[in-house]
């Protein structure tokens, strides 16, 4: 029996798209115009944190801060478009993840979240030392919306939120793209059961280390952007405390959706600014004992908890008609 046959059986966290389907082109008609109105009703815009739908780690702020500096360094350095800076910092990202991959994958469990993490504490020190270079402390300031002269997207964050986002929803095509592939499957294969998928015959290490680099990708297209939109970069993007919010709004969102870090982000980002406009101090008691909560309770995190009560309901029409 051919590899491709044993694993065909395995099921993908997040359904293919079929063509023709009136349920998922509705889908992604919503979130299109969520994702067009949002400007309208949140400002400053909400940085789309696509990309977070890889290998879980307590280190990826390692990459969306490596990313944000090297993106910032080069639009000061050099003026060239945002693009341009963006996709520097998604290379330095992916650079600096081939070695710490390789190095972690071999780990598992709480073995390879520490891994990541001192990883990611070694990244923080060197750019708080190199403050030549990154600022140290103070950070970088001033970074540049260059995009080709076009006066509105570099001034005013409302334009620039439109411009930034077509290279989210790339970012969210390759994340989606990964999932519902053959090299997808073999992932889902690994995650299940490792050792079964060794004696197919795959290299689970080869295939661990390729979704962290594309994991850490995401996280520097992510980064770069941000870097962007809010015009600095500092040491909190290397902090750890932004890798422990990744793992919040995974979970909250729902680990293994594709849909899940942009509705996570949104109920973090949204219920912080509010509770910070507000005066109110104590922000990581609401955002824990929200945590504490979803996963008592709801331990799909919101959309993976509403897709399957959904996804329940569709079928016991179609079995009733």
């Amino acid at each position: 029996m051919s590899l491709e046959a044993e694993t065909a059986h395995l099921q993908l966290d997040e359904p293919v798209i079929k063509r023709g389907s009136w349920l998922n082109r509705l889908r992604i008609l919503g979130a299109l115009i969520v994702l067009l109105a949002l400007p309208w009703y949140v400002y400053p815009p909400v940085d789309i944190l696509l990309g977070y739908t890889g290998l879980l780690s307590f280190g990826h702020a390692a990459y969306w801060g490596a990313s944000a500096y090297t993106t910032g360094i080069v639009a000061i350095k050099t003026g060239l478009p945002f693009p341009v800076a963006v996709l520097a910092g998604i290379i330095m990202a992916m650079a600096i993840a081939v070695p710490v991959g390789w190095l972690s994958v071999r780990r598992t469990g709480i073995y390879f979240a520490m891994v990541t993490l001192a990883f990611a504490q070694m990244l923080y020190f060197f750019a708080n030392q190199w403050r030549d270079v990154t600022g140290g402390e103070n950070g970088l300031q001033g970074i540049p919306r260059g995009f080709f002269g076009v006066g509105l997207v570099e001034t005013d964050s409302f334009y620039f939120y439109y411009a930034g986002l077509a290279f989210a929803v790339i970012g969210a095509l390759i994340a989606w793209r990964v999932v519902n592939s053959p090299f997808g499957r073999v992932l889902v294969a690994i995650r299940d059961n490792p050792a079964r998928a060794r004696a197919l015959g795959y290299n689970v290490d080869r295939y661990k280390l390729t979704a962290f680099v594309i994991s850490a990708g995401l996280a520097g297209l992510a980064g770069g952007l941000f870097a962007i939109s809010h015009g600095f970069a500092s040491l909190q993007e290397l902090d750890w405390r932004t890798s422990g919010k990744v793992v919040l709004i995974t979970v909250l969102g729902g680990i293994g959706t594709l849909w899940g870090g942009p509705i996570g982000a949104a109920i973090v980002v949204l219920l912080e600014d509010r509770l910070a406009t507000s005066g109110f101090e104590g922000i990581g008691i609401i955002t824990g004992s929200i945590f504490v909560v979803v996963v008592l309770l709801f331990r799909r995190g919101v959309w993976g908890t509403a897709r399957h009560y959904l996804g329940a309901e569709l079928l016991a029409r179609r079995r009733r008609y």
